[in-house]
């Protein structure tokens, strides 16, 4: 499976990450986003504003993210949510092995079991959360969130 960062409104999703727009919808097996097998669906459009340095890497995304409907694939439990949008400060270190992400407004943040803290866990956050990805091990590490915060897999795991 191609490790993406779900960054998104309660109700959206945006591949932050590999820089492309999401695909329409996204499967996990059990143990990687929940305990159990979660399918993501992405119900309306999707805009991304780009801000590049001089020097043309990323620093800043701003988007406007697609309403979501996430399944527990296991009992049919649903969570339906509106598009709305986020903002996203991207600093990569100079030799290019970290990158920190600061994101402001409503999130979406899936974290693997190799991830700190280990996942598996799908959290909407509303508010700020900085994290930061190892660019060569591929690890996500939250430093901060301040908000809310709403488990997703206990909200789904009926």
């Amino acid at each position: 499976m191609r490790r993406v960062v779900a960054v998104a409104a309660v109700a959206s999703a945006a591949v932050v990450a590999t820089g492309v727009e999401p695909a329409a919808a996204a499967d996990f097996p059990a143990g990687i986003a929940c305990t159990f097998p979660l399918h993501i669906d992405r119900v309306d459009k999707f805009k991304v504003h780009e801000f590049t340095d001089a020097n043309g890497n990323e620093v800043l995304l701003i988007t406007d993210l697609a309403g979501l409907t996430l399944t527990n694939t296991e009992t049919g439990a649903s969570l339906k949510f509106p598009a709305t949008g986020t903002v996203a400060k991207i600093v990569t270190t100079a030799d290019g092995r970290t990158t920190t992400f600061t994101v402001t407004g409503h999130e979406l943040l899936i974290l693997y079991p190799t991830d700190v803290p280990a996942g598996p866990s799908t959290t909407a956050y509303v508010g700020r959360v900085v994290f930061t990805i190892d660019n060569l091990t591929g690890v996500f590490t939250l430093q901060e969130a301040q908000g809310t915060a709403t488990d997703l897999c206990a909200a789904l795991s009926g």
